[in-house]
């Protein structure tokens, strides 16, 4: 697929499901459980067509706004704690498993953002696929870009559109 501003990616991975907790932190699976609950998860996973950087875009979808509302609230404060469960790449896509140490953590090649719409929250984790990465602003404008993509299209569903 290609991005407004040029740039080209290739879907690697897809799951979805209705049992959100699986992949949410257990500090967001927590919060989703007091509300009525997410209705459903779906992540995709994403590489540059140099597969130098893999994102995980995640949507979770809730019942009520006010539940996408509080998790987009506490995410914002805290988005390594209530972060969402990256894809791992399977064998077949030939990307490399991500060096011990680089999944997101302070000082490391992660990088967390995550955007709302009515229903629902939007995540992004980018990682360069060496684990090593020093580009950071490069990085954050992959990530950036496919989370406003895939953000784009969500809100468009909810407002009745095709996304």
């Amino acid at each position: 697929m290609r991005l407004k501003d040029g740039s080209r990616y290739q879907r690697v991975g897809l799951a979805t499901t209705t049992d959100c907790a699986g992949g949410l932190s257990a500090e967001s699976a927590a919060l989703v459980d007091r509300g009525e609950g997410c209705a459903r998860l779906t992540s995709a996973l994403f590489t540059d067509v140099e597969r130098r950087s893999r994102t995980t875009v995640t949507v979770a979808s809730f019942r009520r706004a006010e539940d996408a509302s509080a998790v987009f609230a506490r995410v914002s404060t805290d988005p390594v704690a209530h972060r969402v469960v990256p894809l791992v790449p399977q064998p077949e896509t030939g990307l490399p498993a991500v060096p011990p140490g680089s999944e997101g953590s302070a000082g490391s090649a992660g990088l967390f953002a995550q955007l709302m719409t009515v229903r629902s929250v939007v995540f992004a984790h980018g990682q360069w696929t060496d684990g090593a990465g020093p580009e950071e602003a490069a990085l954050a404008r992959r990530t950036q870009g496919l989370l406003r993509y895939v953000h784009d299209h969500v809100r468009a569903y909810e407002q009745g559109g095709h996304g």
